[in-house]
């Protein structure tokens, strides 16, 4: 074959493939085919052809491309012309697709494929246009209405929320953007205005999301320095929704935003490593600001927190970390170092030094070698040392730990603690205090600190120092763990140090963050029996402590919660081991007794005394509290007291069991939840879980049906399920849907009795539900052989729960009134057994069933007349009418009727 005829062999290979349907291939040839062909005509036909197979694979933009080459040799191409069209249409450019489909009209007026392209295409363009007229009028429009002090609060509002909605899609964002848009929100937000305000950041946000270019022009438009003015306002929502938006705006310059939009961007060139870098140097600088509230300072320190150490290790690119060292390190360290007593302290709230704190620990942890370590521990020491200890060690163990180990800090703290300036010894204390959670470390403050620390209390004046070096005291004797260590350490004088905390807890001219530590300290204190006894006896500290509880801080709430789990004796006993006890005496060691007010009656008393000051409330409020407050281990800690003793406070306990039984450690969600189901299967689910709150409660019932949790809570929660599955269908309907039936099942098959009795129970109530029954009915399973081998136990009441399922389901479904005779051989057995019971209630449940059995089918009634049943019926039938007896006897005389009726016997008369 000669060269020029090799391109048309290409050609007519690719329009076979493209017939089968094979584009990848048909591109192929057509693509060799173009390389080679010197010929211009062909050329056209060949881009035209290999448009049509872009066309198939969706590549729209290279479609367009190859029809415009054809059309550029020829400009009737009238194939050509149809496929950019198409093409076109694909990447929305309406306006373009409409003027080729038009030609094409043109060219062959008859074609009605081109009619039709036509008329659509001329509809979308109108649609479009409109769609376009009307976001711009209502942009407008919305605008006005904000703008204009005197338009009504509702209509404000409801324009308010559709900017949102309208800046979160992309016409309506570019639209904003184009009509002046930024300039008019930033009219908004200078109305001081919170609503308005909040709905301007909000819709801002919108419009930065995802798109690189927008993002930038708005950060430049706003400028970094009113963004953070706004974040450090003194009112959360806003505060948090400008954080937002700054979140945004980073992603976007990070490139995590979602990618797409791009269009004209491509054009542009970003110069986003400046502008992170401004973003950061201004967060840093808020850190350090006086006008900066507590909260836009925890805003800047949560947005570094997020965006400037490495997400992965892996990432080998840890610039950012280095850039925030060498710029704000000594910015960060102001901030843990801040000293609450001291008058020219910043603005903080209670988590603003923990945060810092974790910052740092983040910084030191995304560095790479030794030099960069080297460096970051440099800066460190030439700030004012101690007072940053005492903010480390309350955050992250590690960066703690690492600092305790650092050559001379802890000499230096014991050190300090004998200073003669207050302020020294109160930073000193504090920092001794934190630095013995961390526990390798407690045994050189215990035997050098806690004569220092007793020296202090004994003779300072001031009471901040005084209460500081109690809760140390009382921290450092439980590190032992056991109350033995504490008696051991104070020397009899819990009683007295209890005391002191308590007085101070009462004292309401302290400073709140003084009396935090009063709690902290009898949070360790009574883990003394007599100790928790005084103090339950002490009304007026008590509410004290309630009050405080309801101030919402992360270590109060921890305390309120440990005392209350001590006073209540919710805490895991550890069991002793007889051989262990003896080993010990035969040592010489310790062995702890059971203190006698840590028995039940004891117990009991505690937990009225508490009912009456309060705890109702006090707890209640506790677990509303913000999840940043609320810890998982104060959720634990709620629900381990309100587990120990539900019998007490059950009518309001509910709402707050059920957040706990749903998020936090598992021990504190089991714990919830089987107080819950305590709850659920003693009392009146209408009065304690009164409304909707009842279905919220399902779920942690359902979760206590597993083999892993032991019998009680089993058993409780199947109770409560009984309970609830007799109240009402949607109930039932609930139950069913947690995929609760087939554990109810595993129960039924339980060699426990009482286990086995409760899940029969509660699926005799079930099966009034259709959806459980259809599940009977279905092919395949053996849930109705169970119900009647169940029947046939001996357990009388697992008896009475079976038969009354079996009552039911053959009343509703007659369909198992004939699967009941297949399920098992000794099915006529169990039934004539029921029939004959001692007990009148099995016996109603097993007449009734017959009855049934009867009443469905004349072949089955037949059956059943032929065996030992019909005289089992006649015996029944026949006695004398008796008022306990009665509902027995008449439907015995029903079962007999209906088979007179079915002629199987003849009348009693005339047999």
């Amino acid at each position: 074959s000669t060269a020029s005829s090799y391109p048309i062999q290409l050609k007519e290979e690719g329009n076979k493939y493209f017939q089968a349907s094979d584009y990848e291939k048909a591109l192929q040839s057509y693509t060799q085919a173009i390389k080679l062909n010197k010929d211009k005509a062909l050329q056209a036909v060949l881009y035209r052809n290999r448009a049509a197979c872009f066309l198939k694979k969706e590549e729209y933009a290279k479609a367009a491309s190859d029809a415009s080459r054809a059309i550029d040799i020829n400009a009737s191409d009238i194939k050509a012309l149809y496929r950019r069209s198409q093409a076109l249409e694909k990447l929305g450019k309406l306006d373009q697709a409409f003027k080729d489909a038009q030609k094409c009209a043109t060219l062959e007026p008859r074609n009605k494929n081109f009619q039709e392209t036509l008329r659509r295409l001329g509809a979308n363009i109108q649609e479009k246009l409109r769609i376009q007229f009307s976001t711009d009028s209502r942009v407008q429009k919305m605008f006005e209405i904000l703008l204009d002090e005197n338009s009504d609060k509702e209509k404000r509002e409801k324009a308010a929320n559709n900017l949102i909605v309208l800046g979160r899609e992309e016409a309506g964002a570019e639209r904003i953007f184009q009509n002046n848009g930024v300039n008019l929100l930033l009219q908004l937000i200078e109305t001081k205005n919170p609503e308005l305000i909040l709905a301007a950041v909000r819709t801002l946000s919108g419009m930065c999301t995802g798109h690189k270019a927008r993002a930038t022009a708005i950060l430049h438009y706003l400028g970094i320095d009113s963004i953070c003015m706004w974040m450090s306002v003194d009112n959360e929502e806003i505060s948090l929704a400008v954080c937002n938006l700054l979140q945004t705006i980073t992603d976007c310059l990070l490139d995590q935003g979602k990618e797409g939009h791009h269009g004209k961007e491509e054009a542009l060139v970003l110069d986003t490593k400046k502008d992170l870098r401004m973003i950061t140097m201004r967060l840093l600088d808020m850190l350090v600001s006086k006008k900066v509230s507590g909260q836009g300072r925890d805003r800047a320190l949560n947005l570094l927190n997020k965006n400037i150490p490495r997400k992965d290790l892996k990432d080998h690119d840890n610039s950012r970390s280095i850039f925030v060292i060498d710029n704000g390190l000594k910015k960060i360290l102001k901030v843990v170092g801040q000293i609450p007593e001291m008058p020219d302290c910043l603005p903080l709230t209670e988590n603003t030094q923990l945060t810092a704190s974790v910052l740092l620990n983040k910084l030191y942890d995304d560095l790479r070698c030794d030099p960069e370590r080297d460096n970051y521990r440099l800066i460190w020491q030439e700030q004012g040392f101690l007072r940053i200890v005492s903010g480390v060690l309350q955050g992250p163990f590690d960066l703690g730990n690492k600092l305790l180990g650092m050559k001379g800090v802890m000499e230096m703290m014991v050190a300090l603690c004998g200073s003669e300036r207050e302020i020294d010894q109160l930073v000193a204390v504090e920092a001794l205090i934190h630095a013995s959670t961390k526990l390798s470390r407690a045994t050189f403050i215990i035997t050098n600190g806690v004569t220092l620390l007793k020296e202090i209390y004994k003779k300072t004046k001031n009471e901040k120092i005084k209460i500081r070096a109690l809760v140390g005291l009382c921290k450092l004797g439980s590190a032992g763990g056991t109350d033995y260590g504490l008696r051991q350490f104070a020397e009899g004088s819990t009683e007295k140090l209890a005391k002191q905390c308590r007085k101070w807890l009462c004292n309401t001219s302290i400073d709140a963050r003084t009396r935090k530590w009063a709690v902290e300290g009898l949070s360790y204190l009574t883990l003394d029996a007599d100790v928790k006894d005084d103090f339950v006896e002490d009304e007026p500290a008590l509410k004290a402590m309630f009050d405080l509880a309801k101030a919402s801080d992360k270590t109060i709430l921890y305390s309120v919660a440990s005392a209350l789990v001590n006073c209540t004796n919710s805490y895991d006993t550890k069991e002793l081991v007889p051989e262990l006890v003896q080993l010990a005496k035969f040592s010489k060691q310790h062995v702890p007794e059971e203190h006698p007010k840590d028995k039940k009656d004891f117990v009991v008393k505690r937990v009225k005394r508490l009912l009456k000051a309060g705890v109702v409330s006090a707890l209640a409020c506790m677990v509303k509290a913000d999840s940043a407050i609320l810890t998982d281990q104060s959720k634990e800690l709620i629900a381990r007291c309100l587990h120990c003793s539900p019998g007490s406070w059950e009518c309001w306990a509910a709402p707050a069991l059920i957040p706990l039984a749903v998020e936090g450690t598992d021990v504190g969600k089991i714990k919830a939840s089987h107080a819950l189901a305590k709850i659920a299967a003693i009392s009146n689910p209408d009065i304690a879980f009164p409304g909707e709150r009842v279905y919220e409660v399902v779920r942690p019932l359902v979760s206590l049906l597993n083999t892993e949790r032991d019998g009680l809570q089993n058993y409780e929660a199947l109770l409560g399920l009984t309970n609830f599955s007799g109240r009402s269908d949607k109930l039932r309907l609930k139950i069913v849907k947690e995929k609760a039936l087939p554990d109810i099942e595993n129960y039924m098959f339980e060699n426990h009795d009482q286990l086995r009795q409760a899940a029969t129970e509660c699926m005799c109530n079930l099966v009034v539900n259709k959806e459980v029954q259809e599940r009977f009915v279905a092919d395949g399973n053996d849930r109705l052989k169970l119900v009647v081998l169940l029947c046939g136990e001996d357990d009388e009441k697992v008896q009475v729960a079976a038969a009354g399922a079996l009552a039911m389901l053959t009343a509703a479904q007659k369909k198992l009134c004939s699967k009941m005779t297949q399920v098992t051989t000794q099915w006529l057995e169990i039934l004539q057994r029921l029939c004959l019971h001692d007990n009148l209630e099995v016996q109603h449940r097993g007449l009734v069933i017959a009855f049934n059995l009867i009443s469905s089918d004349k072949e089955l009634a037949k059956k059943l007349v032929e065996s030992e049943l019909l005289e089992i019926l006649t015996y029944v039938g026949k006695q004398e009418d008796h008022p306990k007896k009665q509902h027995v006897i008449n439907v015995a005389r029903d079962c007999l009727t209906k088979c007179m009726d079915y002629e199987l016997i003849k009348p009693l008369s005339q047999a």
